[in-house]
This record gives structure tokens, sequence and C-alpha cells, in this order.
């Protein structure tokens, strides 16, 4: 019987955790972010990426529109006849 493994998904994640979550290589990934077309950062001399930020990123490419939030209005008073 095999022992399954969850994957640990972070939300700061190195070029080979990020490669791994996006399913592309770690060389496509690392020219991606060297060239600005994914959402990733330096620190230090290594590329690091926010897993909020790609999933947006994601969101924004493949046109999926983020749900928009519902206003809720409070409810009214009724207005209290005046005393005589």
């Amino acid at each position: 019987m095999a022992v399954a493994v969850q994957m640990i998904v972070r939300e700061v994640m190195d070029i080979r955790q990020a490669s791994e979550y996006l399913g592309i290589s770690g060389d496509t990934l690392y020219r991606y972010a060297s060239e600005g077309f994914v959402p990733a950062f330096k620190l230090g001399n290594r590329w690091r990426f926010k897993k909020s930020l790609l999933d947006a990123w994601m969101d924004e490419k493949s046109g999926v529109r983020p749900a928009s939030p519902v206003a809720v209005m409070p409810k009214q008073k009724k207005p209290v006849a005046r005393a005589r």
C-alpha cells in the first residue's frame, strides 16, 4: 500500500517549489522571472515567489475575474411617531 504524500504549498516559494506548483521547468520559470513575466522578487541572489501573487497572476492570464464583493446595506429603521 502506497503512502500518500501531501505536498505542502508555502506562501513564499523558491524556484523549485514554484516551478512544481506551476507545472513548468525550473529553467523556464527562472527565465520568466528574469524577464518580469511572472511576479517574483529576489531575496539576496535567489528568486522567490508568493503563492497569492502567482494565483492572482494565473487568474488574470486565464481570464478569470475575481468575484466582486457584495455590498450589504444595513436595515433602515422605521421612523418613530412623535410623542404627544
